[in-house]
């Protein structure tokens, strides 16, 4: 068994493949445990102003709650609450640190080879930390292993996603991967492309250094206060959700309420219901906005030198343009067609397993309002369950496989229309989500001569909600 990636995804894969006794092999490109999280990782697209968007109690793992009693967590507390995790439940050892998967292959007679050699030079290089345990040693040389089964965890925010606009632009065009301290704005004139939340945090450390700030958007976005009534916001509702078309109602509501409408600082009105797309958990930039620290602009139209063209014909003089445009999905160690790719993105059982079963998992493709770090541990718990059954008893694995093979797979929507961008094509309802986990671990876990229970608990046949194509 082997995973790829140690970040928090790889993480709870590990721990849940420890908890039912299957040992795995980790392979991670980077110098420790966190991915993204590790702002000294070379392959970290983490900047110094990061904080979780999520609280702290929304986002952890349940069996290990974090020590912090921060709301919301900087990069540096997360960065050492997944080395605590990895120390607690002896994770840190399964990792070959250092060390880049390059080929995922099948084998002959089934399984997979996997290749890996060490990691360039330059994502090596770094300071270790006195208090980091020191990493295994990696092999000098590439290494080639075979596997039976392989759980892909290796992030969904490495990869950039740069547009490209027409003409040209004589000054700095950078991804905000590639940005890390406010200081790099000092004088400068920016254009930051983006209002996500990345944009948004990168605008406000903006207004503090730069000379002057803009905000390029093309559409308009929902903004969420980090606390509404004394309390972490996200903690509001923690347990039953609300029905959809309510939640959408008094959401947009109590919003207007304490943040008031976005349009009035020079944002488009959004046109989608709020959750259709991920919310922007930052009301600081509005501040910003009121204050004339900053401006919203329209979408660019095309560069010209240091000049940029927007398209309602307005033009504005830039240094540095910083393109706060996401990122896109990659695993480029695997053949596609392994994966069921589909457009932007895979195509899988509960965000999870391709239809054909073929050894191959990925965890923590998956995003979610409040999802945390528990619902990806949830996905690898599902992982360990399937791989422990074929172990023990292959009978219940082989009824999952053909569960996924001949009948509907669930919508993970809980009925939101969700916005047809490349990051939405797999976003998730959050209680729809767990509870379709829940769900399939139960199945798994069931007997072979137990009739399946239906929705009301009584021992009828159920059915799928949903389809393949029904994402």
């Amino acid at each position: 068994m082997a995973i790829i990636g140690a970040g928090p995804s790889g993480l709870a894969a590990a721990r849940a493949l420890q908890r039912v006794g299957i040992r795995a092999d980790g392979y991670e490109a980077g110098h420790g445990v966190g991915g993204l999280w590790d702002i000294s990782n070379p392959r970290s697209t983490m900047y110094s102003s990061a904080h979780l968007i999520s609280s702290r109690t929304t986002t952890q793992f349940s069996e290990f709650p974090m020590r912090s009693g921060v709301d919301y967590p900087g990069h540096a507390a997360m960065r050492q609450y997944f080395a605590d995790y990895a120390a607690e439940f002896a994770l840190t050892e399964l990792f070959r640190f250092r060390t880049e998967v390059t080929r995922l292959h099948p084998a002959t007679g089934g399984g997979w080879e996997l290749t890996a050699r060490p990691a360039p030079a330059g994502q090596q290089a770094r300071e270790v930390p006195a208090r980091e345990a020191a990493a295994p040693d990696t092999a000098a040389e590439p290494v080639t292993r075979h596997y039976d089964h392989v759980v892909i965890a290796n992030g969904t925010l490495a990869e950039p996603n740069i547009p490209t606009f027409p003409g040209d632009f004589s000054g700095e065009l950078r991804h905000t991967s590639r940005y890390k301290h406010a200081s790099e704005l000092a004088g400068k004139r920016v254009l930051i492309v983006g209002a996500g939340n990345s944009g948004c945090d990168i605008a406000v450390d903006a207004v503090h250094h730069a000379t002057a700030v803009d905000l390029s958007v093309r559409r308009g976005y929902y903004f969420v206060p980090r606390y509404l009534f004394g309390r972490p916001s996200d903690t509001l509702n923690r347990g039953k959700g609300l029905p959809r078309p309510i939640k959408q109602l008094v959401d947009k509501w109590v919003l207007r309420a304490f943040t008031g409408n976005p349009a009035r600082f020079g944002f488009p009105e959004p046109q989608y219901r709020i959750y259709e797309s991920h919310p922007v958990v930052n009301t600081t930039v509005l501040s910003h906005l009121g204050q004339g620290d900053l401006q919203v602009r329209p979408d660019i139209d095309h560069f010209d030198g240091s000049t940029v063209h927007f398209t309602d014909g307005s033009t504005g003089d830039y240094d540095l343009v910083l393109l706060a445009t996401g990122y896109r999905l990659d695993y480029p160690f695997v053949d596609r067609a392994e994966l069921n790719w589909h457009s932007a993105a895979p195509e899988l059982f509960l965000n999870m397993v391709p239809p054909q079963v073929n050894g191959l998992f990925v965890v923590g493709m998956v995003e979610a309002s409040g999802l945390g770090w528990q619902g990806r541990y949830e996905q690898a718990e599902l992982v360990a369950a399937y791989l422990a059954a074929e172990r023990d008893d292959p009978g219940r694995a082989e009824r999952m496989r053909a569960r996924i093979a001949a009948e509907p797979w669930p919508d993970l929507t809980g009925g939101y229309r969700y916005l047809g961008l490349d990051r939405m094509s797999y976003y998730v309802d959050k209680h729809t989500y767990r509870t379709a986990l829940r769900r399939e671990l139960e199945a798994l876990q069931r007997p072979l001569d137990a009739r399946p229970p239906g929705r009301d608990g009584s021992t009828r046949a159920s059915s799928a909600v949903g389809s393949r194509d029904g994402r």
